[in-house]
């Protein structure tokens, strides 16, 4: 085959092509953030309420397995040491006994107490997906499913299938936080939506909050502007 110079220049075009993929896509996974290495709680801060005992927050939280165990009593909660606006949270949970209550914050701000003002990604069994919106936190959602006893809890959106998988089963929360938008997606599914948050940078908060919880695989994604 006789190489011209017109083919060894497009030749070369694809290889550079195919180099800037390659670099776009490592890039890509360098930005990533694992927020657990699966080892210990290294990033993590922990808290427990006022008044118990002094190695209560050590007895709640272990880590085994790539897993972070919580035993829900008492209550209290794991808080990233850092601060993250503008990401896609990823997680894995599941209740490994029973159906139990726990939550995910987001934009955490202000001092450690039972609860930090924030925005909680509901957890608990049946309701995974709902809005809490605690401390004073304000977040523009849906009206229609404004819980009004509550004062502060909105209902995630009604779906034609199971939100969640049966009890035992590893779940998949992915929750964005875009500017002051955030999404609440649940194994694939959207299930709520919230705009114009006056929260829109802060800690990440795993709940200990009465029932035995498990969590995994937990990366955050930053989103680029």
């Amino acid at each position: 085959m006789i190489v011209t110079h017109t083919t060894k220049i497009a030749t070369l075009a694809l290889v550079a092509a195919a180099l800037t993929t390659v670099a776009a896509n490592w890039a890509t996974a360098a930005e990533k953030v694992s927020l657990f290495n699966g080892k210990d709680l290294s990033g993590w801060k922990k808290f427990v309420k006022p008044g118990e005992a002094a190695d209560a927050a050590d007895k709640i939280w272990k880590v085994s397995d790539g897993v972070i165990h919580c035993e829900g009593i008492p209550i209290g909660y794991l808080l990233t040491e850092g601060e993250y606006d503008n990401y896609v949270l990823r997680l894995q949970w599941r209740f490994p006994g029973k159906p139990g209550n726990s939550g995910v914050f987001v934009h955490v701000v202000g001092p450690d107490e039972i609860w930090p003002k924030g925005v909680e990604a509901q957890l608990q069994s049946g309701a995974a997906g709902d809005f809490w919106l605690v401390g004073g936190a304000k977040l523009t959602i849906d009206e229609a499913r404004f819980d009004k006893p509550s004062g502060r809890h909105y209902y995630r959106m009604k779906t034609d299938k199971a939100v969640e998988k049966p009890l035992g089963e590893w779940n998949q929360y992915e929750i964005t936080c875009d500017g002051d938008t955030i999404k609440l997606v649940v194994n694939g599914q959207l299930v709520n939506v919230g705009t114009k948050s006056e929260l829109t940078r802060g800690r990440i908060l795993l709940q200990s909050e009465g029932a035995p919880i498990e969590f995994r695989n937990i990366e955050l994604e930053p989103l680029k502007k």
